[in-house]
């Protein structure tokens, strides 16, 4: 592991890898390229300080020792086994002073300095989570954070994200998986009727790419957060292992009171699943997901009859999905 980061940097990246060496490279070559022209951030116009942490989740490939070697400046955490997603995205974020939101304190007792939310002064002005299956263009970080600077409400931002073949990753803006709209989702009728306000929710599919938009959430591949909401809302949800878990932020920072937006104008390339396509946990991991995000969010004001609906059409659509895969032979018959 390097050394602790010890002054406070303007924005601090998180990258959490799992096997995608290569890709890996190619991101961190082009957050390196990042042009800061014209941005300022302090009274004094010095361009702002980035740092940038690598949580490597036991790679088998080589991933950590490559980062040390050929990046000696990026932070870098090799964990011994593969943490999760969120879990692993806590540990760069609490290199840089981030933590949970503090409980409540009776008025009588004196707060507790172990679990105390730190001052917005010692904190980074934002933090970016970032897959390593993307590549920015030179001018993404200046422009997402000027955008985000011309709105003090924004607490979330995130870019237009394209797949090799230049298409959409529809990820990339989405309402949240409220009940009617993933059974819409998982009942097709969003691909059918990807026009309709009400069929189209699940992904926003009814809107146009190119429109910049206030939004429930953007995805985790590129999130750029506000410093100050992160205090405020606290670290990603470690119940989650991968999925679901930045849609559960963004619903806990909106909840807050803070703002998300979907800026088309940047656009960054998204491989997109590199280090999970050919998962079958990864598979099982997303509709865990669902039933996490709805347990947490939805199901205290659901009747009854309508939770074991919804219940039970998780654990359906999920048994069919993934012995639909097994039987095409996706996964080999394997569980990894």
């Amino acid at each position: 592991m390097n050394a602790l980061v010890s002054s406070r940097p303007d924005l601090v990246i998180v990258i959490v890898n799992y096997n995608t060496r290569d890709l890996l490279r190619d991101c961190l070559r082009s957050v390196a390229a990042s042009e800061w022209g014209g941005l300022a951030l302090d009274p004094e116009g010095r361009p702002p300080v980035m740092s940038v942490c690598v949580v490597d989740n036991a790679s088998s490939d080589g991933s950590a020792a490559m980062v040390a070697q050929e990046f000696p400046d990026v932070h870098l955490i090799a964990n011994a086994d593969n943490a999760g997603y969120p879990a692993a995205n806590n540990q760069g974020l609490r290199v840089y002073g981030f933590s949970d939101k503090a409980p409540d304190k009776a008025p009588d007792k004196a707060p507790d300095k172990t679990t105390a939310v730190p001052p917005a002064s010692a904190l980074p002005r934002y933090a970016l989570l970032l897959n390593p299956d993307t590549v920015l263009p030179p001018d993404a970080l200046r422009r997402m954070i000027a955008f985000v600077e011309g709105n003090p409400r924004i607490g979330v931002a995130g870019p237009k994200l394209v797949r090799l073949d230049g298409s959409l990753d529809k990820a990339c803006r989405r309402s949240f998986p409220t009940p009617e709209s993933s059974l819409w989702h998982m009942l097709r009728l969003d691909k059918l009727f990807p026009k309709s306000e009400r069929f189209g929710r699940y992904g926003l599919t009814y809107l146009d790419p190119d429109q910049v938009t206030r939004v429930d959430s953007v995805v985790g591949a590129f999130m750029l957060v506000r410093g100050e909401a992160i205090r405020q809302a606290g670290l990603l949800d470690e119940t989650f292992f991968m999925y679901g878990e930045d849609l559960d932020w963004a619903k806990r920072i909106t909840d807050a009171g803070w703002e998300v937006w979907y800026y088309p104008e940047v656009t960054v390339l998204h491989v997109k699943e590199a280090a999970s396509r050919h998962s079958y946990r990864a598979r099982v991991e997303f509709y865990r997901a669902m039933h996490i995000f709805y347990d947490k969010h939805y199901r205290a004001t659901t009747p009854l009859w309508l939770d074991w609906l919804i219940r039970g059409g998780v654990h359906f659509f999920g048994w069919a999905d993934l012995t639909t895969r097994r039987l095409r032979g996706q996964y080999g018959g394997g569980t990894q």
